[in-house]
């Protein structure tokens, strides 16, 4: 039988199983031999919420998506054209997901009686019409799996679980990518295992050969590389660019990185790999909880480090009494808020953006402080060195608000000039000269900031603490007038950051839109991949998005009023349409959503053509 190769421009597949089928794995090496050919790609992986659900359940369900194409694209799709089930359970939470006409490819190994009833099924859908819409392949890939890789001496249940990487060979061989990139990454990781690691490789070539010899696949696809601007390129999860934005702050304002840190879902990644940068005059240190997190961090800003802390909503909460506490000292502090769903434990594993008002009030008294908030996985690289920057200039705790759908996804990055980086100067203070006194709270002119004097230099004593300042010396000071300046003081100073702030650029082709959509955060793709849609249909749409949340850019006003109509997709309740109201008196129009998930392209599109058909009808 001749094999038969389609060109396709775009595809998304998830790959779904239990959470110990190594799904997480198979997604990121398929999404690893993707940017290596060089397609433009967006993924997805989706963790179970419990530890240890019970196997073979809905509740213990993961997955991996993936979306790569041979162009520009935004997010890791709406709905995925196909899926590759490990057993019942991992069939019947994503199948509701699939376009109709996708493919399935079905591991029939565990679909008995008890597994299905597990997954809620009353009969076997591989065995009624209730597939009927999709292209089905039911397979036993850990049979084949098994007697793969039989001549390695493994138990059947080890043996059984090199399935991921059959399935894997399989994919890779239907999308026409080769498997060498994996068997060294499996030689790698198994060094120390040879039995292990020859069934992996073993079950791996197994299933690419099955795709190759069986007649089961009468058409493989192709997706050429995507088009990209020369430069060097590597595929990186939000964290991980959050991470080395942080390394390379450091090191443009020449400052040791001390991060204080208590591991948190989604938020951990970015202390295991702080931890690996010692060369980098990294030190992480691993608190015993979020208070002592934040107080060794906030200490080690005092003492002329640049301090960072990582954690998510929940650990914000704990922390919020030292947040108020740096507000009043007035030093350097990174605080990373990668953001879940809430409130309490909440969805740990689900994406949400409703830590932003959090961010804004969450703290007693006035106690201001600015917010910054990356696109994409790749942009946090970009939005750590501006957090940094914003914190050491202006002498502040910042706020950067990432969320488990950017720390988790991944895309083509590529590495910056280092040589090109802005320096940030730390400009600690210097002894008076004259004998004068040393004044701790003196403040610049431009910036407002207070001299930085870290502890251990003479001339440069001074007192610090959670009480109120006098202006100028430092000293505490309970004086009613003394405190209000303080206060409008470290307002104004929150306030001329937005002087350095550039100015947005508005996505309006010809300028004739008449509605405008306003992001923040990762709702960037699912807006960009919708406007694209709309656009596709002949109408006209304008979008910004926002990375400094506090202050707000200088002309955003502007931008505001010029359209007739403002629209804010938010994962959440409208926070950010709230504070856009109340700051510009601006009837931005919400759509939220907190399903844990990022908003649908799709239904976003259809979303703000309902907006535009709305506008139309009151013109006329």
């Amino acid at each position: 039988m001749s094999e038969r190769v389609t060109e396709l421009d775009r595809v998304v597949i998830r790959f779904a199983g239990d959470s110990g089928d190594g799904m997480q794995l198979v997604g990121d090496r398929f999404t690893q031999e993707a940017a290596v050919f060089g397609n433009d790609l967006s993924t997805l992986p989706n963790f179970p919420a419990e530890i240890r659900a019970p196997q073979g359940t809905i509740p213990g369900v993961s997955s991996f998506q993936m979306h790569f194409a041979d162009h520009d694209i935004l997010t890791p799709g709406d709905r995925p054209d196909v899926l590759v089930a490990m057993n019942p359970a991992a069939l019947q939470a994503n199948v509701g997901d699939l376009r109709p006409g996708a493919t399935v490819i079905v591991d029939t190994h565990d679909f008995t009686g008890r597994n299905l009833a597990k997954a809620g099924y009353s009969a076997s859908p591989l065995e009624d019409d209730a597939l009927a819409a999709f292209t089905v392949h039911a397979l036993d890939l850990t049979g084949m799996t098994v007697e793969a890789v039989k001549q390695f001496g493994l138990s059947r249940k080890d043996a059984a679980r090199a399935k991921n990487m059959f399935a894997l060979g399989l994919l890779l061989w239907l999308y026409g990518r080769e498997v060498d990139g994996t068997v060294t990454y499996l030689e790698t990781k198994f060094a120390r295992k040879p039995e292990i690691r020859d069934a992996n490789v073993t079950a791996l070539r197994a299933g690419w050969n099955f795709g190759e010899t069986t007649e089961t696949f009468a058409v493989s696809y192709r997706i050429k590389p995507a088009a990209m601007a020369p430069g060097r390129y590597r595929n990186i999860t939000g964290n991980t660019a959050l991470s080395y934005g942080i390394v390379a702050a450091g090191r443009l304002a020449g400052l040791p990185v001390f991060l204080g840190a208590y591991p948190i879902t989604p938020a951990s990644d970015i202390l295991h790999e702080l931890s690996k940068q010692k060369n980098f005059e990294v030190t992480a240190f691993q608190a015993e909880d979020e208070i002592a997190a934040i107080g060794a961090a906030l200490g080690a800003a005092y003492g002329g480090r640049l301090g960072v802390t990582t954690t998510s909503g929940p650990g914000v909460a704990l922390k919020a009494e030292t947040i108020g506490l740096a507000v009043m000292l007035e030093v350097p502090l990174l605080i990373v808020d990668v953001q879940r769903g809430g409130p309490s434990t909440g969805l740990p594993t689900k994406a949400e953006q409703a830590d932003l008002l959090q961010a804004m009030y969450g703290r007693n008294g006035e106690a201001p402080l600015p917010v910054v908030a990356p696109q994409s996985p790749a942009d946090c690289f970009d939005a750590a060195v501006e957090a940094v920057r914003i914190a050491v200039t202006y002498r502040t705790p910042v706020m950067l608000l990432s969320d488990g759908y950017l720390a988790n996804g991944s895309e083509p990055w590529r590495l910056p000039d280092v040589a090109s980086l802005p320096r940030i100067e730390p400009g600690f203070a210097t002894p008076p000269s004259d004998g004068q006194r040393f004044m701790p709270y003196a403040r610049a002119p431009e910036t407002l900031a207070r001299p930085w004097a870290p502890p251990g230099v003479a001339g440069l004593e001074h007192r610090i603490g959670g009480i109120e300042k006098k202006d100028g010396t430092g000293d505490i000071s309970y004086d009613p007038d003394n405190h209000d300046f303080m206060v409008r003081s470290r307002q104004a100073k929150v306030d001329a950051v937005a002087r350095s702030i550039p100015a947005l650029e508005v996505d309006d082709p010809g300028g004739r839109a008449r509605v405008l959509v306003i992001g923040w955060g990762s709702t960037y793709g699912p807006i960009g991949a919708a406007v694209r849609q709309v656009r596709r249909r002949g109408l006209d749409i304008a979008q910004v998005h926002l990375r400094h949340l506090n202050p707000f850019p200088p002309d955003l006003g502007d931008i505001l009023s010029a359209y007739e109509r403002v629209v804010c997709p938010e994962m959440n309740l409208g926070q950010l349409a709230t504070l856009l109201r109340d700051r510009y008196l601006v009837d931005v129009r919400r759509l939220t959503t907190v399903r844990g998930m990022p908003f649908a392209a799709e239904q976003l599109a259809q979303e703000l053509l309902t907006h535009l058909t709305e506008i139309s009808q009151e013109a006329s």
